[in-house]
């Protein structure tokens, strides 16, 4: 019987620096698919904007004629990105790795997010999911009667088309200041 042994120096395992993973993309892409995929691949905690959306605020959500809904989303929204990341930071002094699936459907949010993100911008690599929007809106409808492992919330379908709007793909200059990864359409979840 032969058996290879690779030593590994205990300063060489230190070092090993955690990773960010950011999973980008519009509503029904695929993202929370692949975001399960990367946290088993890389061991990694998960962080989901809209599961803790869905957990802290959906029983709040104001439902009433006239109520400024999209104001009232976006300010808890802004609200736990800034407590997602506080928590992404502690799992990353603590060594794991963390998977992001946090919206940042636009550029300048994923800029102001880069930004805040300091050095740990250096440990990231950004996925980026698309797909034709017909195909992402049959998802949505279907994830939305099924309710099934990925479903954490109803997407109207005047919301999914607005989320399908205002998404703006990384251009070249985000592509070349970051680690990014177009994640081929026949490589995505169904």
């Amino acid at each position: 019987m032969h058996t290879t042994f690779n030593h590994t120096a205990p300063a060489d395992v230190a070092c090993a620096a955690p990773r960010i993973h950011l999973v980008i993309g519009p509503v029904g892409a695929g993202k929370s698919t692949f975001s399960r995929e990367l946290v088993l691949q890389h061991s990694a905690v998960p962080l989901n904007l809209d599961d803790w959306m869905a957990t802290l605020f959906s029983p709040d959500r104001p439902d009433l004629p006239g109520a400024d809904v999209m104001a009232w989303y976006i300010a808890r929204t802004q609200r736990c990105l800034l407590q997602i990341w506080k928590t992404a930071e502690a799992v990353l002094r603590a060594g794991t790795d963390v998977v992001l699936e946090i919206g940042l459907i636009q550029q300048q949010e994923r800029d102001a997010f880069y930004t805040r993100m300091g050095h740990w911008a250096d440990a990231m690599t950004v996925y980026v999911l698309d797909a034709p929007r017909e195909l992402r809106r049959a998802r949505v409808n279907q994830r939305n009667a099924e309710r099934g492992e990925t479903f954490s919330m109803v997407v109207p379908p005047h919301i999914f088309e607005l989320a399908s709007d205002l998404w703006q793909p990384p251009d070249q200059a985000e592509c070349e200041a970051h680690t990014v990864v177009f994640v081929p359409l026949a490589d995505q979840p169904l």
